[in-house]
């Protein structure tokens, strides 16, 4: 049986993932908030099938990357947390070049990560590539940014309903969804 076990290149047992949720409870928690934060989790998750095949598809991309404010501090790849470069409505911008967006903002784990590859957190480039591949339909004119705005809330009641909005305005028959 050891021998079998030894095929499977399972990975070293310190190499787990990093408990994020956790570690995110926690840190609110130090922060002085009460209660732990309320994870949403839902019973049932709506999936809509594609009517069509992805190639023929066109695509929405939804980020919570922040557009570059000059007046907001540093906002470079390794800055640390900034919470002035927040934004707290729904955005678009075109995909046309490559649009400045920066994820300071985020409560990413700056220690273990970097966010000096924006292609990892913004996949922009790699989506164009797919549609110039014909592995994907065409990408719409403007990507959507989804605000953190830590409210459940809003997310649900205003957030989603003006990301989709957005979405059924550009004729997008799928959405991705990247969230940093």
């Amino acid at each position: 049986m050891a021998d079998h076990m030894d095929d499977l290149e399972f990975a070293a047992e310190h190499d787990v993932p990093i408990p994020y949720i956790k570690r995110i409870s926690t840190y609110y928690q130090t922060l002085g908030y009460g209660k732990p934060y309320r994870w949403a989790q839902y019973t049932h998750v709506p999936f809509t099938p594609l009517k069509k095949p992805l190639k023929d598809s066109r695509i929405s991309l939804i980020t919570t990357a922040a557009p570059y404010q000059p007046d907001k501090g540093d906002q470079g790849p390794g800055a640390p947390y900034n919470s002035a470069a927040k934004f707290y409505r729904v955005y678009t911008d075109s995909i046309e070049g490559e649009p400045d967006v920066r994820i300071s903002h985020i409560g990413i784990d700056r220690k273990h990560t970097t966010a000096t590859d924006p292609n990892t957190w913004f996949p922009l480039k790699q989506l164009k590539r797919l549609a110039a591949e014909g592995r994907i339909g065409e990408i719409a004119p403007n990507f959507i940014g989804a605000p953190t705005n830590r409210s459940q809330k809003a997310t649900i009641e205003q957030d989603g309903a003006d990301i989709l909005a957005h979405v059924r305005a550009a004729g997008s028959d799928a959405a991705i969804i990247v969230a940093n």
